[in-house]
């Protein structure tokens, strides 16, 4: 896994780095840590093509909704 929480402090050659193997994470993933969430009893949160303006809030139970985001606040667009 790929520790992005230093991407301020890395050199323009580190950061290209890190970068580079979190697309590589990204295109492998294989969906298991967003089922281990949902499994704890979390929401899961993921971007969908068809809706570029928000993200979808997946529940545990498979309840979904559009959601976006104001600052800090969470903002219920619909149920989907």
């Amino acid at each position: 896994m790929v520790d992005l929480s230093k991407l301020d402090s890395m050199t323009e050659a580190e950061e290209a780095r890190a970068i580079a193997a979190f697309t590589r994470e990204l295109a492998n993933d294989d969906g298991a840590e967003a089922k281990r969430h949902l499994a704890a009893g979390r929401a899961i949160y993921y971007c969908d093509d068809r809706y570029p303006d928000a993200v979808i809030k997946e529940y545990p139970g498979g309840r979904r909704q559009l959601v976006t985001f104001q600052g800090d606040q969470e903002v219920l667009i619909k149920d989907l």
